[in-house]
């Protein structure tokens, strides 16, 4: 079992940058891979970014590519989302999330999410 929780969120202006923090505890946390998605008022959540446990690997949704970059320290068990460029439309709750390294399989751990607002 891993747990997640994430901080950092906040209230920002457009073109301005935040960091998401994700800590993991439980189980192998070493050996996970993390992602982080999103949900804006009224849609579906949706992908950010996801990086292997190895961080050798990483993945962008189009529309943050570019201005966000995930990362991790293994060894303090952490996950980041520096978001850089932010526009209104980043608006969202961001969850992190987490499967076992190497998986496929849909991610069966989540954090509770952090809201960042993005104001015009």
């Amino acid at each position: 079992q891993v747990q997640l929780v994430e901080s950092g969120g906040g209230l920002v202006q457009a073109g301005g940058s935040l960091r998401l923090s994700c800590a993991a505890s439980g189980r192998s946390t070493s050996s996970i891979d993390v992602a982080w998605f999103r949900q804006a008022p009224g849609k579906e959540r949706e992908f950010v970014a996801r990086l292997s446990w190895s961080s050798s690997t990483t993945y962008y949704a189009n529309s943050v590519k570019g201005r966000f970059t995930i990362s991790r320290d293994n060894a303090n068990h952490k996950a980041y989302l520096q978001m850089n460029s932010l526009k209104p439309e980043d608006t969202a709750v961001y969850y992190c999330a987490a499967r076992p390294a190497g998986s496929y399989a849909a991610y069966a751990y989540w954090g509770q999410g952090t809201q960042v607002t993005v104001s015009s």
